[in-house]
């Protein structure tokens, strides 16, 4: 018997292989990840990659802005990077006598910020009213971002040097963090047959075109709020979430932003996989990239090497799945 959604996915579909399409035509590999970051993308969530340098972290986020037919901002975090140097700045008009606002970098639809635990404290909090509110409060004006608007961060996990850990409450922000790997052996021949012929990155790069306008994203995001979600699956979801707030192995449980984010970005990955429906697999495949970087393990579980990872498996192995 064939199955029909109720609802029609025909156009978000299309937009979904036209922008997976060009991204292939420059990063190799990584289809997982670049999965995650079009649910994220059709979820309206900030995203958080983390991977050691020369895994394509920033190329992946170069190359999704030039699939989008909308404005890109790129921001390098430094130690010495000042808030104004993000939001930007009042400067004085002396042909009018009066302060003009200069809008910084971060007011674009798609900005990479990148190594973002490379800025000091006070410039990584000035993220954070963009990030969850969409707009920018600068001597008492309120400026609100245009729509789209995502922010791409990437920051490498082995170098520490010189780096300044983000606070929890900047980490809740990002819809997900994603662990980008290195790639398989067959990838990376590919990678340097690549290289091997000269400025085929380069040229590629400027061949990707633009498959989508801010118009047509608004239009496939709100197919994606109409997605059904049984009851059943509403209480597995706040299941999973409240069972990290009284783990024995957590310092730090999620919030209910957290429950939040995991019903949207399944919403989302089920409408990009065909389906109208989610399901208890996208509940648990997507509790990893929602709930790592809102958990804290406890001292003595970091000292043994346990991962976030490893703590939210034995959560969703002792979960009850929904029938």
């Amino acid at each position: 018997m064939e199955f029909t959604n109720r609802i029609e996915l025909t156009e978000l579909q299309t937009a979904v292989t036209s922008i997976k399409e060009e991204i292939g035509k420059v990063v190799v590999g990584q289809q997982a990840t670049v999965e995650y970051i079009l649910t994220a993308l059709l979820a309206d969530g900030h995203i958080l990659l983390e991977g050691v340098p020369g895994v394509a972290k920033t190329l992946m986020a170069k190359v999704l802005a030039k699939t989008i037919d909308v404005s890109f901002g790129r921001i390098q975090f430094t130690p010495d990077l000042m808030p104004a140097d993000v939001l930007g700045t009042s400067l004085y008009n002396s042909k009018n006598t009066e302060f003009e606002f200069k809008q910084g970098p971060v007011f674009a639809n798609i900005v990479l910020v990148d190594e973002i635990n490379r800025a000091p404290a006070k410039t990584q909090s000035a993220l954070f009213e963009v990030m969850e509110e969409r707009q920018v409060t600068v001597d008492g004006t309120t400026y609100p971002m245009s729509e789209p608007f995502l922010i791409l961060a990437t920051q490498n996990p082995v170098e520490h040097e010189g780096t300044y850990r983000l606070p929890e409450a900047q980490l809740d922000r990002f819809l997900f963090k994603l662990n980008i790997g290195y790639p398989s052996d067959i990838e990376e021949i590919e990678i340097l047959k690549g290289h091997h012929v000269r400025n085929r990155q380069v040229e590629a790069i400027n061949a990707i075109r633009a498959v989508v306008d801010a118009e047509r994203l608004a239009a496939i995001r709100n197919i994606v709020t109409q997605v059904h979600v049984g009851d059943n699956l509403f209480d597995y979801i706040v299941k999973i979430v409240a069972t990290t707030r009284s783990h024995p192995s957590l310092f730090l449980g999620a919030s209910p932003r957290a429950s939040v984010a995991l019903l949207n970005s399944c919403k989302a990955l089920a409408a990009l996989r065909g389906r109208d429906f989610i399901t208890p697999d996208d509940v648990q495949e997507l509790a990893y990239p929602v709930l790592r970087h809102r958990i804290m393990l406890t001292p003595e579980r970091e000292m043994e090497g346990a991962t976030a990872d490893e703590v939210i498996k034995l959560i969703l192995e002792k979960t009850e799945v929904p029938r």
